[in-house]
């Protein structure tokens, strides 16, 4: 196939925005605006779901690869994608679209640049799943940066400075040393080219450090305990939109680090440095799942549950069983999709009463029950009902964990139960018992596009709860393929 589909699934977000940006914008050509940049992101997910058709699950060799020169004999435009890569790319085109249509009432002012700083970060997230060369996949992983500060920045609360540096410096500081580690791999092997690499092997007495570089800059974007302090902030002050994002798919972006660069390049090292992520995983699903439970702020329960539900993620990656790494690529899929819709459910709730105390509300059921449903779907998915994504991924890692380190998965599984302590308990004070607030009396129901936008997420949900075969058969290959030659190289070394 001749034509460049992945280059133009990256620029075709940004061509939209740079359309966007010589729009001219005011409170009545809003309508114009907002779907030109919808219809941007449609034709981008469209193009993506032909990719994953055009996609051969037989082989784990990157498809679709274009190799361009860009800096003569320093670095190459490369891009390609594996089953590892292609169901990112899906999850990124299809959540955009979501964002776009759910600023209808949260976003009043500014909202073309609103949207161009969406379309932007749409072009770089896509551009980080399909990268080929290191020095690409730092330059797309660090400039997503930019847009979500601006969106936090300018967009958010009432903290929403504090919280947008304090984004910022977490992530750009852990990303400097992996800067410093791609300089350093240039100068130990010559290329910064990922499928060389593979094939060339990183001399053993330099992984740990290079291991260690590039673990900085993902420990802080999943974001692992004791450095996830700037998540719970960054949402709480962030828009709906940009909650959704980030949630759903910025945090994907250091989990696919862990598995392409991490095991992929450094498989001694990470052999030496398993104990440190099982005990880190393990601290982040029990200690962030107890602090949820004390939390009083819907969007800050569910950053916390975010950083437990990706502490099963870094958990399933380092088992290095087929069934655990399978396991984590489904549950960044799953919360990518719950974690989206929770927080737009929070966001239904703020735009009616602008209040995301959990004490604000309490017997909504009766007034709103198209709503109450529907939060009770993406809960029980959170919590991990059989039947939902939620379910798959959390067993299949727990069963690569238990096949690795039977004490490791029997202290994670406790996870899964505060976190349905946890889940249970913000469904029940929100939706059930006493009407005490009168004013939740004068709330109206889901509209069209905010039902659209749920109903759109509860689908994949389910369907690919009751069946992942989809999602198993693209990845399968891929992960052997990794696992094997993960194997060997800790054998030879």
């Amino acid at each position: 196939m001749n034509f460049p589909i992945l280059s133009s699934l990256i620029l075709l977000p940004s061509i939209g925005a740079v359309f966007l940006f010589f729009t001219k914008s005011n409170k009545e050509d809003n309508f114009t605006v907002k779907y030109v940049a919808l219809f941007t992101s449609l034709v981008n997910f469209l193009l993506s779901i032909y990719l994953w058709i055009l996609f051969d699950q037989s082989t784990s060799e990157f498809q679709f690869v274009e190799d361009r020169i860009w800096i003569e004999g320093l670095i190459n435009y490369k891009v390609g994608i594996d089953g590892i890569s292609i169901l990112f790319i899906v999850l990124t085109t299809f959540i955009t679209p979501l964002c776009i249509i759910s600023v209808n009432n949260s976003i009043k002012n500014r909202l073309s640049e609103f949207l161009i700083a969406i379309l932007i970060m749409e072009s770089f997230m896509i551009g980080v799943f399909c990268s080929l060369d290191l020095v690409v996949f730092y330059l797309f992983f660090e400039a997503g940066l930019i847009p979500m500060f601006l969106i936090i920045g300018i967009w958010g609360g009432a903290r929403r400075v504090y919280s947008a540096f304090k984004f910022f410096l977490f992530t750009l500081l852990g990303s400097v040393l992996m800067l410093v580690a791609i300089i350093s791999i240039y100068w130990i092997s010559g290329t910064t080219d990922v499928v060389q690499l593979y094939e060339l092997g990183i001399d053993s007495k330099y992984q740990n450090l290079l291991w260690l570089a590039f673990f900085s800059s993902f420990a802080v974007k999943t974001p692992m305990w004791p450095v996830h302090t700037w998540l719970p902030d960054a949402h709480v002050e962030a828009p709906t939109a940009g909650s959704v994002l980030l949630a759903a798919i910025l945090l994907k972006m250091a989990g696919y680090g862990f598995i392409r660069f991490s095991l992929g390049l450094f498989p001694v090292a990470s052999e030496i440095f398993t104990p440190l992520i099982y005990t880190l995983s393990v601290i982040a699903i029990i200690f962030t799942s107890f602090i949820a439970l004390m939390q009083d702020d819907m969007k800050k329960l569910i950053a916390y549950s975010s950083v437990a539900h990706m502490g099963f993620v870094t958990l399933g990656i380092f088992t290095i069983q087929q069934q655990g790494i399978e396991g984590s690529i489904i549950q960044m899929i799953s919360h990518g999709l719950v974690s989206a819709a929770l927080f737009l459910c929070v966001g239904v709730l703020y735009d009616r009463m602008h209040s995301r105390l959990i004490n604000t509300y309490g017997g909504i059921v009766t007034i709103i029950p198209k709503y109450s449903i529907l939060f009770m779907l993406f809960t029980l998915a959170a919590l991990g009902l059989p039947g939902t994504t939620g379910f798959v991924g959390e067993f299949l890692i727990l069963m690569g964990a238990f096949k690795d380190n039977f004490l490791v998965a029997v202290i994670a599984s406790l996870g899964v139960i505060i976190g349905a302590a946890y889940m249970l308990w913000l469904y029940k004070r929100v939706v059930f018992g006493k009407l005490a607030n009168l004013e939740l009396k004068e709330m109206v129901d889901l509209n069209k596009s905010e039902l659209f936008i749920l109903t759109s997420l509860a689908i994949p949900i389910l369907f690919f709860g009751f069946y992942p075969d989809p999602l198993i058969n693209t990845i399968e290959v891929s992960i052997k393929d990794l696992i094997n030659v993960y194997n060997i190289n800790i054998i030879s070394n």
